[in-house]
C-alpha cells in the first residue's frame, strides 16, 4: 500500500465516483480502477461498493478512509516541512470557506499570498459554515474561513474581519431608491432567505431574535442553497432578501440591485478564521493562517 494508492482511493471516497477522481487526478478511469483492485488485493478486502455510475466506501472502506486521510497530511506536512528547512514553500493547501467569504473575499487574498509563495497550490472548498466546518474536523481541509460559530470541543474560532447584511431589492421594485424601510414594511414584502447550515441565515436568525422575532413572522417564499441564486432570485422579482453587504456591492453600485437600511434592526456579524484543535496543520497551513490574520489586522 502506497501514497498513491490511497491519494486514488480517498479521493473516489470523497467525490463518490471514479470518473470524478479520475478528472480530478488528471488520471484515466481504467487507471483509477487499476489502483483500487490492486489496494483491494494487497489487502484482502472490498473497500468501495459500486453503485452504478457512483462508489461508495464499505465498512472496511470507512475504517480506511479515516487512517488514509491521517497519512497523506502527514506526508504532505513532511513534504513541506523539508522544503521550509530548505529554504522554500512549496506544495498543496486545502482550505474551506463558507458562501461569503468563499466567493467575495478569499481569492483577492489567495492571489495575494500566492505572489508571495508562486510554487503551491490552493484549493478552495466552498459549502454553507455547516459544512465546512465538518470538512476541518474530517481533515478534508486544514483551515476554513466561516460567517457563524458553530461549537465544538475540536474546533477554535479567531474572528477575522466584520461583515454586515443588508436588505436588498430589484431595480424594478418600488423601494429602489428607498434609503430605510421599517421591520413592518418588510414583513409585508415576500422574503427570499438562505438554507438552514448557512452562516448568513444563522446571523439573520439572531439579529432577528434580538427584537423579539423569527422567520416564521415573515412572508418567506424560496429558500435558496447560495448567495449567487439568491441575487438572481431578487433580480427576478421573486422577493426580497437580507444578505452580506460584501456579495451585493457591485450590484448596487451599478443599479442592478438596490441596497436598504432595515430600522430598528443590527445586523452585524463577524468572519472566523476556523482551525482544528486536535489535528497538526503543515507549515504552509500555518503560513496562510499568519498572512490572513496580518491582513485583516
Amino acid at each position: 500500500m502506497d501514497a498513491r494508492q490511497l491519494e486514488i482511493f480517498v479521493k473516489v471516497a470523497e467525490l463518490g465516483s471514479f470518473s470524478k477522481a479520475a478528472e480530478a487526478l488528471f488520471l484515466t478511469q481504467p487507471t483509477v480502477s487499476e489502483h483500487i483492485r490492486g489496494l483491494e488485493e494487497e489487502l484482502g478486502v472490498r473497500l468501495l461498493d459500486r453503485l452504478g455510475r457512483g462508489a461508495a466506501p464499505t465498512k472496511a472502506g470507512q475504517l480506511l478512509l479515516g487512517y488514509g486521510r491521517r497519512i497523506l497530511e502527514l506526508h504532505r506536512e513532511a513534504r513541506q516541512a523539508l522544503d521550509q528547512f530548505q529554504g522554500r514553500m512549496s506544495g498543496e493547501l486545502v482550505i474551506a470557506a463558507s458562501t461569503i467569504p468563499g466567493e467575495y473575499v478569499l481569492p483577492a487574498l489567495i492571489g495575494r499570498f500566492k505572489e508571495k509563495y508562486p510554487d503551491i497550490a490552493i484549493s478552495l472548498l466552498i459549502g454553507d459554515t455547516q459544512r465546512v466546518v465538518e470538512w476541518v474536523l474530517e481533515g478534508r481541509a486544514e483551515l476554513a474561513v466561516a460567517g457563524a460559530q458553530i461549537d465544538h470541543r475540536a474546533l477554535e474560532y479567531r474572528e477575522l474581519m466584520p461583515d454586515e447584511l443588508v436588505l436588498v431589492v430589484s431595480a424594478a421594485h418600488p423601494w429602489h431608491g428607498k434609503k430605510t424601510a421599517t421591520l413592518e414594511e418588510v414583513r409585508a414584502e415576500p422574503l427570499i432567505v438562505r438554507e438552514r447550515g448557512s452562516g448568513s441565515r444563522q446571523a439573520l436568525e439572531k439579529a432577528l431574535a434580538e427584537v423579539g422575532l423569527d422567520l416564521s413572522d415573515f412572508r418567506v417564499v424560496g429558500e435558496m442553497g447560495s448567495t449567487q441564486a439568491i441575487k438572481q432570485g431578487v433580480k427576478a422579482g421573486v422577493g426580497i432578501s437580507l444578505i452580506s453587504k460584501r456579495a451585493v456591492a457591485e450590484e448596487c453600485q451599478h443599479g442592478t440591485l438596490h441596497c436598504v437600511k432595515v430600522k430598528d434592526l443590527r445586523f452585524s456579524r463577524a468572519f472566523y478564521l476556523v482551525t482544528s484543535t486536535t489535528r497538526s496543520r503543515s507549515p504552509l497551513a500555518e503560513a496562510f493562517r499568519a498572512f490572513l490574520i496580518s491582513e485583516s489586522a
